[in-house]
Formats: structure tokens, C-alpha cells, sequence
């Protein structure tokens, strides 16, 4: 049946004006952005994730040694039936799957008793000395998350794999237990006392916004301070604690320092160093096994938290008759337990790298006394009698070469994780609440659940050969540089939400009124607005990435060395005094750029984690 004439003009009246508002809408700043932010979200993470599960189900060319009908590139189940059934799978697999879960839940339940008991003390009491206790509460985030794992070595080594021993049986003349020297509980102690700043920043963060008036009730009501602590104050930390936890937990899975130095010379191997011994054989598609495994552990993590938070149906802190925040007296305990706090964390954030500084002056390694003193690796001439002929490290070319990486990769990644940061959180800010944004929100978020030894090698299987107008960037500096930059892309969106949202619609509105195109809003208005949150972003992600490792540490070469990668190789080489001395230089190089960055526009650490 036809129509009447009378409806043709108004039905293509209105086609003409959608497509003109869909025209608008395309056009538009925030979607052209958001676009161009989605499909840089699919090529950096979805791309490699399928790159790398893809792997997983072809032959690959060492493959023909166990099956020699096998054809490379042909559909099969084999590494996961490998990697998963029989007996090879208990070593390989679960073995260390128990570790790794042995070693988080021990090195997170640890850190979050320091660093909540900490935040508790510094808040909630009259307990003096605040600024000193939080500026030494981040330096052990700040120093590679190995560090206090190679002191620990420098304290309680033995000689059950060989070498020298440490200070303990040197002062003692008694070995060690290996249960002490290597091993689970040193993994869990040295990972807790590095990771308990989470807690400690989180849980800050959450009591400061507390209203007292809710735990003083709880006294009239005749409570005791127990039951207060456990029913009310307990209860309303509950998110900050499992930010920890998942930050801890996730962060120590996917760590390879640690384990890789005290774990690897017992044999206590987890799955991130099971992953590096079986990309270092070549068993590309079997450590890929691993490192799925690694992230669906991990997003089931994050999985059960978000259903716990979820049970709650308020976590309001604040109400509307005024904030108090009363702060318990400490009495005759105030100077006693400020005085154990500090001493404990000079023990966490300087001990270890005087035990450090201290091993580097030794000529021979497990000999503590004067007798032994040596500049030689410091500025000492090439020996063949001494570190394999390897010269001083303030007279070795090489560590110049590797701190000059360090300082480039952490500056590129640096700026351009911050400004992309920036620009997310424009596209998703300024979207909020449409499909688009809200797809780019959950994209942006995917790498966080991906612990940095699995994202790495994710990215060989991306980058190994050309596709396309894409090169191979196996082997080069720039494959780190954008592994990082994805590496980092959820923390440089939840600073770029937060500032985004700070600035008013009004503002950029006023800019259209004056003629001003999209890019002078942008760098005369939005940029100059969000510049404390760029900061932050950079300084994040610079201290971050300066001391990375587990990320890196299967895509380094010999050309493209780094100062954290070089450490592990002079460990492994059993330069001991070498890989010290590199750590230190490191560690001088992370709070020199900390008190640089610092020092423009407001950026802080804390507003770098997203508080």
C-alpha cells in the first residue's frame, strides 16, 4: 500500500535532521577524541591479548621436538593440555600457582596489618612527628620492589646454593636456616614491608573521613574500644582495605624481583619466574599459558572484590551536621610508639640501603670486616681477578648507557602516559554517561588486572614479527617505551577523570563563545586546569617505571639494558657487589626525579595513585 505524497517531505525531513545531529555528534571534540582513544585502547590491549591466547592454540616451531607429526601454525590444545594435566603440570603449573598464592596472601595480610596500624596511629591519635612518618611511609614504594629482598640476602644468606654467606653468619659463625635465608617467608616479608604503603595511603585517606561522631556514639552507648573498632570504625574502612588489597595482592602475583632472588636458589619458584624460565627456553606459547592463568587469577581478584563492596549498600562517612575528627590521646605512650614507628621505618626504608652501600665496599663477598674495604667497585680500573674484569660502575660505560635508558624510558613513558591520561579522562569526562565513554572507561581499566610480567609477554607475541604497517619491535627501545605507556594507561585515566571532572562546563562553553576551536580550549583552558593531575600522572608513572622490572624483564636485550634489568644480570652473573651498586645508583636517580617533579604544580604520589 502506498503512502499519501503528504508523508514523503516530512519522513525525509527528519532523516536529513538525524543525520545532521548525528553529523554534530560525530564531530564533536569528545567523540572525535573518544574514538581515536578506542581504537589506540583495541591495537595497544585487546590486539596482544588475542595475539597472545592465539599462541597458546597453534604449533610452534619447538613444538616438532615432542610432536614430531605436528605442523607449525595448526589448531591444538597441546601446551594447555601440557601446561595443565600430568605430570609436568605439577611442576610447572600448580607448583608454582601455590607459591604465588602462598606468597600473596602471606605478603598482603602482613601489609595490611603495618600499613593499617600505621594509618591508625598517624590519624586517629595525638601521636607527633605526622610529616616525617608519611614521607617515610612512600619510600619504600619508591625503591625497587627487589630491594629489600637483595638486603635480606646481604643479612641471612647461606651457602645452601653456593657462594659466600651473609652478615648473620659472619657475626654469628652459625648458617642460617634456609627456611630464613630463602623461601616463602622471605618472599612474603620482604613484599609486605615494601608494598604496606597501599594500605597505609588507603586507609589514611579513609579514616581522615570518618566523622567521630560515629564512633564517640558508640561510647555513650557504653561500648568498649574494641567493639567500637570492629563494628564501626572497621566496617567503614572495609573499601579502603580491599583497594589494598587488590593493589597488593595483584602487584606481588605478578612481581618478579623478589621471588627471583629468593626464591630461584632453592628452587621456590612461582609463576611469574616460571613464565621467565620458559620464555628464556623458548617455550613462548607454554609461559603464555602461564601468564592467562596469572590474569584470570587476577581478575578473579578483582571480581570477588567488586561483589563485596557490592553486598554494602552505603559506605557514607560523612553526613551533613558538620565533620569532627577526634583523635585518641596516647598519654604516657605518645613518645614510646611515635619512636618505634620511626625506627621501624628507617629499618624498612634506609637499613636496606645501608646493608647495600655497605656490601658494594666489600672486595670479597660474605667478608664484612675492614680488612675487606674496596673502592673497586665503585671506581675501580677493569680487573680479570675481580668481577669478571667488569670495572667500577662510576668507570663502566655500560651503566652509563643503562642509567641514560632508565632516565629516557621513564620521561617518554612519563609524558606521554600522563598527557594520554589527560586526554582519556577528557573523552570520558566530558562523555560521561554514553556507550562510547563507558567502553573506553572499561578498556582503559584492562591492564590493571594484568600483572606486569604477564603484560610483557603479552607483547612479544604483538610485536615478535610485522603485520601489516606495523614492524617488528622485538629488541628495540620503543617496544618498551609503548608496553609501558599501556602498562600504565588505568592509572593515567583515573587521574585524568579526577581533574577532568574539576573543571566546569562553563569554562569551555565561554571559550566556544569567544571563537576559540577545539585546540586553544584545550591547551588555554582544559590543559592549564588539569596541569596538577598531569603532574601527578608523571610522577606516578616516572618512579614507577624507573624501578619497573617485572614488565620488562622479558623484552630487555643486550642494547636496550636498563638499570633494573642490569642488576638481575649481574645477580645471576653472582656480581653480587655489582647489582648493589646499581641499586643504589637507582635508587638515587627514583627520589632525585621524586623531588624534581614534585616541586611543579601540586603533583604528589598520592594523587598518582588516584587519592
Amino acid at each position: 500500500m502506498a503512502f499519501p505524497a503528504v508523508f514523503e517531505q516530512p519522513l525525509g525531513m527528519r532523516a536529513l535532521a538525524n543525520a545532521r545531529r548525528f553529523g554534530r555528534w560525530l564531530t564533536s571534540p569528545k567523540v572525535i577524541l573518544g574514538l581515536v582513544m578506542l581504537v589506540m585502547m583495541i591495537y595497544l590491549i585487546l590486539v596482544p591479548l588475542y595475539r597472545m591466547f592465539e599462541t597458546t592454540l597453534t604449533y610452534q616451531e619447538r613444538d616438532i621436538h615432542y610432536e614430531p607429526d605436528a605442523v607449525v601454525g595448526d589448531f591444538t590444545f597441546f601446551h594447555w593440555t601440557r601446561m595443565l594435566t600430568g605430570q609436568i603440570a605439577a611442576v610447572m603449573t600448580y607448583a608454582p600457582l601455590q607459591h604465588s598464592l602462598v606468597t600473596s596472601a602471606g605478603a598482603t595480610f602482613l601489609a595490611l596489618v603495618i600499613g593499617s596500624a600505621l594509618a591508625w596511629m598517624t590519624i586517629r591519635t595525638d601521636m607527633p612527628g605526622r610529616n616525617i612518618i608519611n614521607t617515610l611511609a612512600t619510600v619504600p614504594y619508591i625503591m625497587p620492589s627487589w630491594t629489600i629482598a637483595m638486603a635480606w640476602t646481604v643479612l641471612f644468606k647461606n651457602r645452601t646454593s653456593g657462594g659466600s654467606p651473609g652478615i648473620y653468619e659472619y657475626l654469628l659463625g652459625v648458617s642460617p636456616p634456609d627456611g630464613l635465608a630463602y623461601g616463602p617467608l622471605p618472599i612474603i616479608i620482604s613484599s609486605a614491608l615494601h608494598y604496606y604503603t597501599f594500605f597505609f595511603l588507603f586507609v589514611s585517606a579513609a579514616l581522615m573521613s570518618i566523622d567521630s561522631n560515629l564512633e564517640e556514639a558508640g561510647e555513650l552507648m557504653g561500648a568498649s574500644r574494641w567493639r567500637i573498632l570492629r563494628k564501626i570504625t572497621f566496617p567503614l574502612v572495609v573499601p579502603a582495605l580491599l583497594s589494598g588489597f587488590i593493589m597488593t595482592f595483584s602487584k606481588v602475583m605478578g612481581t618478579f624481583g623478589g621471588p627471583n632472588v629468593l626464591g630461584i636458589p632453592v628452587g621456590y619458584y612461582t609463576v611469574s619466574t616460571m613464565i621467565r624460565s620458559n620464555m628464556g627456553l623458548g617455550n613462548y606459547a607454554d609461559g603464555f599459558v602461564l601468564a592467562i592463568t596469572l590474569i584470570l587469577f587476577a581478575m578473579s581478584t578483582i571480581y570477588i572484590n567488586q561483589k563485596v563492596v557490592g553486598t554494602r549498600k552505603s559506605y557514607e562517612t560523612i553526613g551533613g551536621r558538620g565533620f569532627i575528627a577526634s583523635r585518641t590521646r596516647l598519654r604516657n605512650w605518645k613518645f614510646i610508639l611515635t619512636a618505634s614507628v620511626i625506627v621501624f621505618q628507617i629499618i624498612v626504608a634506609i637499613v636496606p640501603l645501608a646493608l647495600l652501600t655497605w656490601d658494594t665496599f666489600m672486595l670479597v663477598d660474605g667478608d664484612f670486616g675492614l680488612s675487606n674495604f674496596t673502592l673497586h667497585y665503585w671506581i675501580g680500573e677493569s680487573n680479570p681477578a675481580i668481577s669478571n674484569g667488569v670495572p667500577g660502575v662510576l668507570r663502566n660505560p655500560d651503566i652509563y648507557k643503562g642509567a641514560w635508558n632508565s632516565i629516557q624510558l621513564s620521561l617518554y613513558t612519563a609524558f606521554f602516559t600522563a598527557l594520554l591520561g589527560i586526554l582519556l579522562g577528557y573523552a570520558i569526562a566530558k562523555g560521561r554517561g554514553t556507550r562510547l565513554s563507558k567502553l573506553i572507561e572499561q578498556l582503559a581499566f584492562i591492564p590493571y588486572v594484568i600483572p606486569g610480567i604477564a603484560f610483557g609477554a603479552v607483547y612479544i607475541s604483538m610485536f615478535a614479527k610485522s603485520v601489516g604497517p606495523i614492524p617488528a619491535l622485538y629488541g628495540t627501545f620503543a617496544l618498551l617505551v609503548v608496553v609501558s605507556v599501556a602498562k600504565h594507561i588505568p592509572y593515567s585515566a583515573r587521574t585524568g577523570v579526577s581533574a577532568m571532572l574539576q573543571v566546569g562546563r562553563e569554562l569551555e562553553e565561554a571559550g566556544e563563545v569567544a571563537n576559540a576551536n577545539a585546540w586553544e580550549r584545550f591547551r588555554r583552558i582544559i590543559f592549564p586546569l588539569t596541569s596538577p593531575g598531569f603532574v601527578s600522572g608523571f610522577l606516578m608513572t616516572f618512579i614507577t617505571t624507573m624501578r619497573e622490572l617485572s614488565l620488562i624483564i622479558l623484552l630487555v636485550t643486550p642494547s636496550t639494558q636498563v638499570l633494573a634489568s642490569m642488576t638481575i644480570r649481574y645477580l645471576e652473573n653472582d656480581d653480587t657487589q655489582m647489582a648493589n651498586a646499581v641499586i643504589i645508583i637507582l635508587v638515587a636517580l627514583v627520589l632525585t626525579g621524586n623531588f624534581i617533579i614534585t616541586r611543579f604544580r601540586g603533583g604528589s604520589l598520592k594523587k598518582g595513585l588516584g587519592m
